[in-house]
């Protein structure tokens, strides 16, 4: 993103940008963080590794209003802004799901609502994280995420597509998929195979998809017919852009669509409108 061209300055326990001043601390639990202090309203858990209700109890012990999960969560209520959002039920612990997630469910859910899905698989080709390995090494998780990121390709588990299950009801159970961790540092893109109800068109998709991202969808998905490549999403703040001219249709009710998405930039942005959001109610 190059760089900050901002004004920064420090002091023991805070930074200063901008004249705009952050307390920043070391804590092992969120029980800790004294939010009281700071009258902090909303918390955004961002660590990886709290990520369950019990796991966040402790920012609200602390103070905090409400947490938003910045990943799945097996217990947490699971939103996606522009997509589920208003069913929002003033929960205190939320989760926004994931990046691969936020870009999928917008085309899913307007593919779903439009079209029908019987079914689909879906593909993310993502730029390296850093959970994985720079060199290989010993993984936790399993053998092939030991492997070094820069020197690979690397086939890897994701639970985006079942994720949208759980933000649109009428697709649990239809949507699957994996990951494809790829040797870049940032934008990945997602590829969604699936099989339609009623019979369309890729221009009749492409025509729904640029109605919605200039009206309720705006700022949230977007289209492009231009012959683009991943760095060309650096810093874009859309969740999902559609890619016209790398998508194929097969027959009537078989498509593959693909949407990029800036996996950091992009989902940041979502992280603070769904917290703008939950603050209001």
């Amino acid at each position: 993103f190059g760089k900050c061209n901002c004004k920064i300055q420090k002091k023991e326990k805070s930074v200063i940008v901008d004249g705009k001043e952050t307390f920043i601390g070391d804590f092992r639990s969120p029980s800790e963080i004294p939010w009281n202090k700071y009258n902090v309203d909303g918390v955004i858990e961002a660590s990886g590794v709290f990520i369950s209700l019990k796991d966040c109890e402790g920012h609200l012990k602390s103070g905090a209003k409400k947490v938003i999960i910045t990943a799945p969560s097996k217990d947490a209520p699971m939103y996606v802004y522009g997509v589920n959002e208003k069913e929002y039920k003033n929960e205190k612990i939320i989760s926004n799901a994931s990046c691969t997630t936020n870009c999928l469910a917008p085309l899913a859910k307007l593919i779903n609502d439009k079209f029908g899905i019987i079914e689909g698989l879906m593909t993310t080709v993502h730029a390296a994280t850093a959970t994985q390995k720079v060199v290989d090494g010993a993984s936790k998780k399993d053998f092939r995420s030991g492997r070094g990121v820069m020197q690979n390709i690397i086939p890897a588990s994701t639970g985006a597509a079942k994720a949208v299950g759980s933000v649109i009801p009428s697709l649990n159970g239809k949507l699957t998929g994996m990951a494809i961790r790829v040797p870049v540092s940032n934008v990945s893109i997602v590829d969604l195979t699936v099989k339609t109800e009623k019979p369309t068109s890729l221009e009749e998709i492409k025509e729904l998809i640029k109605k919605e991202s200039e009206g309720e969808l705006k700022g949230i998905m977007g289209i492009t017919e231009d012959e683009v490549v991943s760095s060309d999403f650096n810093g874009d703040s859309r969740s999902s852009i559609f890619d016209y001219k790398a998508s194929i249709a097969l027959t009537p009710t078989f498509f593959k669509l693909l949407c990029w998405y800036d996996n950091e930039y992009g989902y940041s942005y979502r992280v603070v409108d769904m917290l703008e959001y939950v603050l209001k109610k």
